[in-house]
Order: C-alpha cells, then structure tokens, then sequence
C-alpha cells in the first residue's frame, strides 16, 4: 500500500461545511493541511436544505465569520433570497437566513479551497484510523495511507449510513454516496461510546408540474442583509419562495400509512432532531392542527433546474404514498417528484468522550466534528460545558488546527 512519509499537520476527513471551515482555517495558520473527501464534485456539497443560517444556526454563521471563516462570504455571494426570521419579535428570537444557488454554492467553496496555499486535496474513502501510542498519526483509505500530526473527523451522515424508504433500506451517507462503514467500525474499535442518529429530507418537486398561481408570494427582505462582516457583496439576482399548506385529506393519507412509514413501522432507531419533525411526527404529534406550512423553495437559477425543495415535508414514507399525499396540497395537484424523500440513520460519537475543543480524550490529536442528540443530556456542569462545546461545532472546527 502506497504512504505520504511527510507528515500533514493537519487532515481533515469530510468536505462538507464544517470540513470545509476546518481546512481552510488550519492553512491560513500556516499549517500544513490536508482535506480528504468521496469526490470534488461533494465539496460543500448543499445535500439537504441549501439554505443557510435560521434560527439557532444563523448566528453560528456570524461567530464563524468573525474569526475568519468562510460560511458567510459564501452565503453573501451565492444567495438568492435573504430574510431574518422572526424579525417582528424579540432580538433574541431572531435569526439571519438565506436560500442559496446550490451549484453556486459548491463552485464557490471548491475554489476557495483549490486557490488557498498550504491546502491540499485528496480523493479517497477514509477506512481506518492509525493509532500509535494512544496518538492518532493518520489515516487508511481504499488505496494508501496518509500520516499527519492532527486529524479532524466532520463525516456528517456517512458513518454506518442507512438510507430508509418506507420498507426499502439502502446503505448510503446520502442519496447516490456511499456510507462510511469502516471507518465507523475504526472509532469503535478505539473503545469509544457510539450511538444513532436519525434525520429525513423531503421529496424534490419538478417545478414545472406547480400550479403557482394556487400558492402565496413569500419574497425575502428589501434590502437584502448580507451575513459577512467582511467585504463581501450580495451579487445574484434575489427570487421569492411560496407558501403551501397541508390539510385534513393530506393528515388522512399520512396516518392510513403511518406504520409503512420507516419512522412509525419500527425500522428506525436512531434519535431525531426536534428542532425537524418529519411530516408523519407533525401529523402524531400536533394532532390538533387542521393544517402545517410548507415553504417551496428553489434551489437554483438556471433554467434547466427544475428542482424545488418544499421546506417542512421531510418524510421516510414510501414514494408511492409522498406521490398520494403531495396532490392533496392545493397547487400540487399535478406535481410530479425528482427524487423522493427519505429518513437517513447514522453513528455518532458520544460527545461525553470529547474534551472542549472537541479532542477524544482517549485518543490524542484526534478531534470530532459531528451530530449529538438533545435527549441524553449531561447531568453534571462539566459535562454540560463539554458538550456544550458540539452546538458551535463549526467554529471549534476552526480552532481545532
């Protein structure tokens, strides 16, 4: 197996926003880096909402731009709608939000990468991790191993993946990826806690089956409020998004179909967010509600994409079904789907394991950059600054080089 004997001082495994910010940070320090991703073509790759910020993620943003990071610039120069969210209320309830070009997006992030020094690329499957002495020194791929002083794990939803469609499974990290199996078992044969956790993504929609003139204008502020502190410019043209609602025959369809949902038929058991309730946890759950909002909203600016992203109707439900339920929503009467929704269930690391700049503890130089779960919350102030510390995830990545 080919090896790299010049240690990096730093590698970053993952390519999404937070691998991105960690990269990007630890070369601007003068270290020597490294960011090891499945392909180019997923850098900073928008795989689920590509919007960035809202309420409790907005200011993370900011917190990230202050200290240099690139989140912001990118949301600046690649955002088509701008909005604060609950603007007529409290400063504290507020939240900074934009819909992004996710092909812009990428393009943005993947040359900031490619034009900054000191920051390398490689392409590879990340399997094991090499451990020495109680220090990690590297890592595995598919193809060679790769020595650095400092490792930074931001693997999102690919450890152990498992991708749930109604009765249908697929091992996946996200739609058309692979998942991250060996590395997952890599961090469990380092004695380490593991646990599951399970998020969703709505079907996309073909714009061009929308009855429009059925849905509500939602258009984002005038002006527009960028999110750099920088220099940095709002530059592409700013659209609007529309409004729908669910109603009783659309709740019916849910719930006759409850238990072939892959959430309610027992076939997931990873923890959810509660902060992004599937359509079927909306339907149980607020059972007093006559109807849920859905926000439609566009993914791009070129003609030919055709896709729309209907904020609010993440679902695990077969396609068959998401098809039944969306032509009960008025002005989806017609609508056919791109891709269906699905729920995705994943490993996580217990961040009770994680000192406060997100080092194992049991493993030196290692740093984790991941999803944690809400429901076990430390009972102990140590371990609630410690864990903490996961909420600004992206700016500890920063830090962690």
């Amino acid at each position: 197996m080919a090896a790299h004997h010049s240690p990096y001082d730093v590698l970053v495994v993952g390519a999404g926003h937070a691998g991105c910010e960690a990269a990007l940070a630890a070369s601007r320090m003068g270290a020597k880096t490294l960011l090891v991703t499945i392909s180019l073509e997923s850098i900073a790759q928008m795989s689920c909402n590509p919007a960035i910020g809202g309420i409790g993620k907005g200011h993370l943003v900011k917190e990230i731009d202050a200290l240099g990071g690139e989140m912001g610039k990118a949301a600046d120069a690649t955002g088509i709608q701008f909005r604060v969210l609950n603007a007529s209320r409290g400063p504290a309830t507020r939240g900074s939000r934009c819909q992004s070009e996710m092909h812009e997006y990428h393009r943005y992030f993947r040359r900031a990468i490619e034009n900054q020094s000191d920051l390398e690329m490689a392409v590879g499957m990340v399997e094991d991790l090499l451990i020495h002495r109680g220090s990690v020194i590297g890592i595995r791929t598919e193809k060679e191993e790769i020595f650095s002083r400092t490792v930074v794990i931001t693997t999102g939803t690919f450890l152990n993946g498992l991708i749930h469609r109604g009765e249908h499974r697929v091992e996946a990290g996200r739609a058309d990826d692979p998942s991250s199996r060996r590395l997952s078992a890599s961090l469990v044969g380092q004695n380490l806690r593991m646990g599951r956790m399970k998020t969703g993504t709505p079907p996309r929609l073909d714009k061009r089956t929308i009855d429009w003139d059925q849905l509500a204008l939602q258009h984002g502020d005038k002006p527009p409020r960028k999110f750099s502190f920088w220099d940095s410019r709002i530059i592409l043209p700013q659209v609007p998004c529309h409004i729908a609602f669910t109603n009783s025959r659309t709740h019916q369809v849910i719930r006759e179909n409850l238990e072939r949902s892959a959430l309610y038929g027992g076939k997931i058991f990873g923890i959810g967010p509660r902060y992004c309730p599937s359509i079927e946890d909306k339907i149980v759950k607020f059972a007093d509600r006559d109807r849920h909002q859905i926000f439609l909203e566009p993914t791009g600016l070129a003609e030919d994409n055709l896709m729309i992203y209907p904020n609010g109707l993440s679902t695990s439900l077969p396609d068959e079904v998401q098809h039944e339920f969306l032509q009960t929503i008025e002005g989806l009467e017609e609508v056919k789907i791109i891709r269906p929704g699905y729920a995705i269930e994943y490993d996580y690391v217990d961040p009770i394991q994680l000192k406060v700049n997100l080092e194992l503890k049991t493993v030196k130089n290692l740093f984790l950059a991941g999803d944690w779960t809400d429901t076990e919350w430390p009972s102990t102030m140590e371990s609630a600054v410690r864990s903490g510390a996961i909420v600004a995830k992206e700016v500890d990545c920063i830090l962690a080089g």
